[in-house]
């Protein structure tokens, strides 16, 4: 089955084809991302209005672009995938609408997938896939969470952020400092000339039970830090380190008791936070410790993007699930709702 996947929930038009005939990511067989980052940059941040007009202009030619890099024609697709949530509710539907037009044009079955899904099984396209059940880390600009994967469309909440998403406290730490946007992946190459240890912040909410997170006591430590400093180059680089770190160690902490609360050895971690080096090496490094193992995407498809969207699609749609020709998006959206696949 080839599903051409397309994802518009926010800054990124996103375009791909997965074909389910071909095994792990070799059944990618073209997929391709543009970004608006010069397009928000003056804003210091995602214009609504604007993402979904870029969106319009950036689409079709994308399509064009990746079903030519695929070598298929239109006529040779079997169904389409569209991300229909949560996101902006503008760019869901740019995205929702083009997707659900085609499919009617070649009456294919479409359907309309969860963005977090998306990312969640993004791993499951690379060689040696993870299998169910396991716990995933799903770590962006606007999400946190711990979730039990017991199968494919069922998933249970452990924990998510009481407010600031990881990214997010990222990318707000990296603009009280300066830095331009979007200061997430600016504030993470900073922190690689920190010295460790100048700046120790704080580990929010690991020193109490649960799974829950919580960014922004640690955001406001940064400024206080960053506001009694003297705002050299060297010491804007340690205080990037002291917050990465922090997080990182949050981060791990959190996973370590899920695993063991959960019962299980083994992590998939995806969202765009899921490319970060020092994230990746520390996480080895803890599942390692108890002979466990961790799962990622490669960074390419850690950020939004449709193969994702193509892959998650594709596996609902060889379940027989679709949906009808009302183009519904769902701006917030419980991913525990989903039906499960098979």
């Amino acid at each position: 089955m080839k599903v051409l996947g397309i994802e518009t929930s926010c800054d990124e038009t996103g375009v791909a084809v997965y074909d389910t005939g071909l095994p792990g990511v070799t059944g990618l067989r073209a997929h391709a991302v543009y970004s608006q980052i010069a397009l928000h940059a003056e804003y210091g941040g995602v214009v609504p209005e604007l993402a979904s007009r870029d969106h319009v202009r950036k689409l079709l030619p994308l399509i064009r672009q990746t079903l030519a890099d695929a070598g298929l024609g239109v006529s040779e697709l079997d169904g389409v995938a569209y991300t229909a949530g949560p996101g902006l509710v503008g760019a869901l539907l740019v995205g929702a609408g083009l997707a659900r037009a085609l499919a009617w044009a070649l009456e294919l079955p479409a359907i309309g997938v969860h963005h977090m899904e998306g990312h969640l099984l993004a791993p499951l396209m690379e060689d040696d896939p993870p299998h169910p059940p396991f716990v995933a880390l799903l770590v962006s600009g606007g999400h946190t969470q711990l979730v039990a994967v017991e199968a494919i469309g069922r998933y249970r909440l452990l924990g998510e952020t009481l407010d600031d998403a990881a990214g997010e406290a990222f990318d707000k730490t990296a603009k009280l400092m300066g830095l331009p946007y979007p200061g997430g992946p600016q504030l993470a190459a900073l922190a690689e000339r920190g010295q460790p240890g100048v700046f120790r912040f704080s580990r929010p909410m690991t020193d109490r039970p649960g799974l829950d997170f919580s960014f922004s006591g640690l955001k406001t430590q940064v400024l206080l830090a960053w506001r009694d400093s003297d705002r050299s180059d060297a010491t804007r680089a340690d205080i990037a380190r002291g917050f990465e770190d922090a997080v990182v160690d949050t981060l791990a902490i959190k996973c370590e008791r899920a695993l063991r609360a959960a019962d299980c050895r083994t992590l998939v971690v995806a969202g765009g936070v899921g490319a970060n080096r020092r994230l990746r090496a520390k996480l080895h490094e803890m599942t390692a410790g108890f002979g466990g193992r961790v799962c990622f995407p490669r960074p390419a498809l850690c950020t939004d993007n449709g193969a994702m969207i193509a892959f998650a699609g594709a596996l609902r749609l060889q379940a027989g699930q679709h949906d009808g020709e009302a183009i519904p998006v769902v701006p917030r959206w419980d991913m525990a709702s989903l039906p499960a696949v098979g």
